[in-house]
């Protein structure tokens, strides 16, 4: 059966208990993108299609191979609609006068797998990030309440969750007012990078009056992402890491973990959460 990117979802068959037909469910859609910097390519990640420029241009922001829309000349699925296999390369050329540098992903090979729920494997290294980005500044605050009433606001947006309960989510959020921007992926590294992909296509990098919403746990390379887009506060449904609360303090982020009904535990800069 075809796959349907818009909605992120396929129909298949199953076998419910008690039950002695099957029925359609709707199964969330995972098919890989190859990610190509001028030819060169760079990762594969196994993701959710849709807003894969977005995604493309979040995961090179994340690993310090741009800096900004102004970097990037185009971004583009290769090949032709309706050629075997269209969308799922996507090839990101440089502005004129810019050249990229792919190398600084550590570990990038031609065919390296980036899997859809281990982000970028190997990229283990909080002196990396803090190499090439300052820690962030202390003036953002959020009331604690209000992070309470996002996760709702998140979850309300989460349509391919509702109708699969097979995807992540992400969202960027600006407790002052503006827009917020939500995005599913069956990869929660992947829903990040397609939010902060979102700012850079808007030229709303760096990110220092939002807070990143993500509904599964809260691992390194989340924390990376929002530290290099310049997001102050992250926060989580589940659970952080080792490593994630580690990067935070580091960089000066503050992280909140098993956000939920008013209740959360602060692992990094609380003073950023008013109660």
């Amino acid at each position: 059966m075809p796959t349907t990117p818009r909605l992120g979802l396929v129909r298949r068959e199953a076998y419910k208990s008690l039950s002695r037909a099957p029925e359609g469910d709707d199964v969330a859609v995972e098919e890989p993108l190859e990610i190509r910097v001028a030819g060169d390519a760079l990762s594969v990640t196994m993701r959710t299609p849709g807003d894969d420029r977005e995604l493309a241009l979040g995961f090179l922001h994340a690993e310090g191979v741009i800096q900004s829309i102004d970097d990037v000349g185009s971004v583009a699925h290769c090949g032709r609609p309706g050629d075997e296999g269209f969308g799922n390369v996507i090839e990101v050329l440089p502005a004129p006068g810019i050249v990229l540098a792919p190398e600084r992903v550590v570990g990038a090979r031609r065919g390296t797998l980036t899997t859809s729920s281990c982000g970028v494997c190997g990229r283990a290294s909080i002196g990396d990030l803090a190499a090439r980005c300052s820690p962030l500044r202390d003036d953002f605050r959020v009331e604690a309440t209000a992070l309470s009433r996002l996760c709702a606001s998140m979850r309300a947006e989460q349509h391919l969750f509702a109708r699969s309960g097979g995807v992540h989510a992400a969202a960027l959020f600006a407790p002052a007012g503006g827009p917020t921007i939500v995005r599913e992926d069956i990869g929660r590294h992947n829903a990040v990078d397609k939010v902060i992909g979102a700012l850079i296509l808007a030229r709303a990098l760096p990110a220092n009056d939002r807070v990143l919403l993500v509904s599964g746990r809260a691992s390194f390379e989340i924390v990376q992402k929002a530290a290099a887009a310049g997001v102050p506060v992250v926060a989580s449904v589940s659970a952080a890491s080792s490593l994630a609360v580690d990067l935070a303090l580091q960089m000066n982020v503050t992280l909140a973990s098993f956000v939920r009904d008013g209740a959360m535990s602060i692992y990094a800069h609380p003073e950023r959460i008013q109660f």
